[in-house]
């Protein structure tokens, strides 16, 4: 593994009050000219000025202060993303300009001042110019101090093509013809308030967009591609329905005169939260009336929703440095839930966040090299390690525990004190849990850095006693680990709540386990009557019953009168202790067998992710058929229930229900699905008949399993003709489930050619790992185009998650070497981590 590289910060004797920047991108030659006057404060004399600055030359810089110029030397560290200034004599302490004039390249690289290619309406290919700064690339663009804490103002000049848009984080405050060129532009924008370097945004291109001003008067945009006004209305409605939300909420105006959200279509993250000027990838912004499926529309919803959370907590408060950028995404990651469920109350997203968060969580932070919540981060190229589920899924977690402990009014408190307090600056965790402390009077910081600052969760262990008419429980905690070994010491403050019979949806007691072992007694629980840990499924620790407490709760499962968010704690508490030896599979298929008439998506979507990372385990035995019939026989009933057509007045969970079970009834070969997924397809791609949206990525599946080369060819030529991204999307991300190994190897071809974009190229090729030959190729393609992939993917989070997946799979000694081997001569920082998770554990 590579050496961890020694790392400073810049130097804080020069800081940046304001920038004045103006950009002209090039989208013929793909560069860009900047000229920019930083009026920076000398807080300590110095004749060096260090900055931030990589892939861009310097061709003039001066410093002016009291009438007096000087000029420096100028010399780059490549190694340390720098330029340094070297003065002739010392600048004195005070205020000065700095004046620069520099070139930079619209790389291709998704990062920095980039570029991305899109097809006009008359079909000619064309170019955009965009960005995306978080974590360190502000420096890719112009050089500055890109550094979060250092926080000024900035005002914007882009210099653009007249028939372009162009847009920034501010409203547009002059347009003018340019002097030097009547076919360009120059559009002045207005001076935004302080903020960080990797919050600004640039854009120049051609987009339609829709508009509506919002209760609190508030000007939103959504851009689209040319043509495509109305697949933007669905993300307006949710923009306009959110800032009043957020505002109400945190009890602060959103701070700027008009946002915008835009649609790039390369583009490597969901969507990136820059001040009033949020982009995102196409899916997840755009929605097609006709084309797009329920859960394409969800997933708009819930980014939606997080980007703008981030305009506060984020935008206005920012962490001092990366160590705490968790709390950034921990929190926007809980609270686009909450402003989801406040716009649609029927997607029943609490319940969906379980699934969708709280047990991936989970199952990532039970193993041995998981990491703690708060990481500290020195070098950058780490930065982009910690964009993983631990800082997303697991922070939003352990808010939601916390918001659950300290109870809602409390928290709208605090988080007002908190945002308010340090609004326009920068915070350590600590900050906040300071601000909930004061709120709610409860020991928030001893509590929350338990779970922020040790890696892994607690399994509580319940015992029970029946006592007269009361239950005496005995409870003890303590780490609980994914192969089963002891954890060790650790200790939790762990908020405890436990529900009984009498009323299910309600907390009867809750306590604080803040040692090893407690009892509790419950009062007024008959026999006959079940008790249950975690009621809403909110804590973030297992439970393990005795055989007999699980017995008393079989009923309330089967007659569903045990709420949907505990049905599911349970069973996949179950799952993960079972996979951890601590208790019997027997037991497990017992629990599963009273979910027969389960009707809830959320559980049920569970239920099936267990089934197949059960699959993916057993691919590497005889049992896998096996597992096939067990999955088949379980899920028919759902899906005769179910049927293939949408029943009248059916709603959104029905149809993410449908499409899931009919999903998985295609993997587990399931004859009389893979029949029918057949002739719709057929009926779809010739015009006769359209599937609905819906069904269309289960159908695409079921097909592509089962697919010789002539149907393989088929897809190719339907994928070929759509132009809605989530289309095309939909098909790639099935294209992995063929079998035969001649067509995983034209997909894998296929996912490194121009049909896809580089964004995209990541699902495509890890899509085929879901059979044992996928897997093997997947892991051998990896290793040949190394070079390719690690230089496209540099320094970015798709690259780990290109690790991820294509060696999490492999269940043996031999292969844990040859990839222990391979990182070894093959050096990647931001998928170290990765590396370390999924293969230390075992070599």
């Amino acid at each position: 593994m590579s050496e961890k590289k020694t790392f400073e910060r810049l130097p804080k004797n020069v800081v940046p009050k304001n920038y004045s920047l103006r950009l002209q991108p090039d989208l013929k030659a793909f560069t860009f000219a900047g000229n920019e006057v930083v009026t920076i404060e000398v807080t300590e004399a110095t004749n060096k000025i260090v900055m931030n600055c990589l892939d861009i030359v310097i061709s003039m810089a001066s410093y002016t202060a009291a009438d007096k110029s000087l000029t420096p030397t100028i010399t780059y560290n490549k190694e340390e993303e720098t330029t340094t200034l070297t003065f002739p004599e010392a600048l004195s302490v005070g205020t000065g300009d700095l004046t620069l004039e520099f070139t930079g390249e619209l790389n291709n690289k998704m990062k920095g001042f980039y570029r991305s290619k899109y097809k006009a309406p008359n079909g000619e290919e064309r170019y955009l110019a965009c960005t995306q700064f978080e974590a360190t690339d502000a420096r890719r663009a112009f050089p500055c101090w890109d550094e979060p804490a250092v926080k000024a103002t900035f005002e914007i000049t882009l210099v653009a093509p007249k028939d372009r848009i162009a847009l920034s984080n501010m409203q547009v405050t002059e347009k003018k013809p340019c002097e030097k060129d009547a076919d360009l532009v120059e559009v002045k924008y207005g001076k935004t308030p302080i903020m960080s370097t990797y919050l600004l945004a640039f854009i120049v291109g051609e987009f339609d967009y829709v508009e509506a001003t919002s209760s609190d008067g508030v000007l939103v945009r959504v851009y689209t591609p040319l043509g495509k006004k109305e697949q933007g209305d669905f993300a307006l409605e949710v923009a306009v329905k959110t800032l009043p939300f957020y505002k109400d909420y945190f009890d602060i105006a959103y701070p700027l005169p008009k946002i915008d959200l835009i649609a790039i279509p390369d583009f490597a993250a969901g969507a990136m939260e820059n001040w009033g000027l949020v982009t995102y990838r196409e899916t997840a912004l755009l929605v097609d009336p006709k084309n797009s499926s329920a859960s394409a529309k969800q997933w708009v919803a819930l980014v939606v929703g997080h980007e703008l959370a981030h305009q506060w907590f984020g935008n206005l408060v920012t962490m001092e440095w990366w160590t705490h950028l968790w709390l950034n995404e921990g929190f926007a990651s809980w609270i686009e839930y909450l402003c989801v469920d406040f716009c649609f109350k029927d997607y029943d997203i609490w319940t969906q966040f379980v699934t969708s968060d709280y047990t991936r969580a989970l199952e990532l932070d039970a193993l041995k090299n998981s990491h703690p919540i708060e990481v500290a981060v020195g070098h950058p190229s780490e930065v982009d390690e910690i964009f993983d589920l631990i800082s997303y899924s697991k922070g939003a977690s352990v808010i939601r525990m916390l918001h659950d402990y300290i109870g809602d009014e409390d928290f709208k408190n605090g988080m007002n004190h908190y945002l308010s307090k340090h609004q326009y600056k920068n915070t350590f965790t600590e900050d906040l849990w300071e601000s909930l402390g004061k709120a709610s009077g409860k020991p928030v910081n001893d509590v929350m850095s338990t779970w922020t600052k040790q890696m892994g969760f607690p399994v509580i262990k319940v015992t029970a006693e029946q006592k007269g008419n009361n239950r005496e429980l005995t409870l003890t905690q303590r780490k609980f680990c994914a192969d089963g070994s002891a954890g060790g010491d650790s200790l939790w403050m762990v908020p405890i709540s436990i529900s009984t019979s009498a009323d299910p949806n309600k907390a009867a007691v809750k306590i604080m386990l803040d040692k090893p072992s407690t009892t509790v007694t419950i009062e007024n629980v008959s026999a006959d009557q079940w008790i249950k840990l975690n009621p809403g499924t909110v804590g973030f620790y297992r439970t393990q019953y005795t055989p007999e407490m699980l017995d008393l709760l079989l009923p309330s499962i089967k007659d569903q009168s045990l709420p949907p968010r505990d049905r599911l704690g349970l069973i996949n508490d179950m799952f993960a202790l079972a996979k951890a030896g601590e208790v019997s599979t027997v037991e497990v298929l017992r629990l599963i067998d009273a979910y027969k008439n389960e009707t809830n998506y959320t559980v049920w979507n569970d239920i099936c992710s267990t089934l197949g990372s059960l699959s993916a385990l057993l691919l590497h035995t005889d049992y896998h058929d096996n597992l096939k019939a067990f999955g088949r026989n379980l899920l028919s009933p759902i899906a005769d229930k179910l049927g293939w057509e949408a029943a009248e007045g059916e709603g959104h969970l029905d149809s993410l229900l449908r499409s899931m079970v009919l999903l998985r009834l295609g993997r587990f070969s399931h004859t009389d699905t893979v029949s029918k997924a057949k002739v719709k397809f057929n009926d779809h791609t010739c015009g006769k008949e359209t599937i609905p949206a819906d069904l269309r990525g289960s159908v695409y599946h079921s097909v592509l399993a089962h697919a010789d080369e002539e149907t393989f060819k088929a897809v190719l030529k339907f994928f070929r003709e759509q132009e809605l991204h989530e289309e095309k999307e939909r098909i790639m991300r099935a294209l992995g489930a063929v079998k035969e190994p001649a067509l995983i190897k034209q997909v894998l071809d296929f996912s490194l050619s121009d049909e896809v974009r580089s964004q995209d190229t990541v699902f495509v090729l890890t899509g085929v790992v879901g059979s044992k030959d996928g897997l093997e190729m997947a892991w051998k393609f990896l290793q040949e185009k190394w070079d390719v992939l690690h230089r496209r993917y540099e320094g970015g989070f798709l690259l780990s998650r290109l690790v991820k997946n294509c060696t999490e799979g492999f269940a043996t000694e031999d292969k844990a070497k040859e990839v222990e081997t391979f990182f070894a001569a093959h050096s990647a920082p931001a998928a170290e981590r990765t590396i370390q998770h999924h293969w230390k554990t075992y070599a």
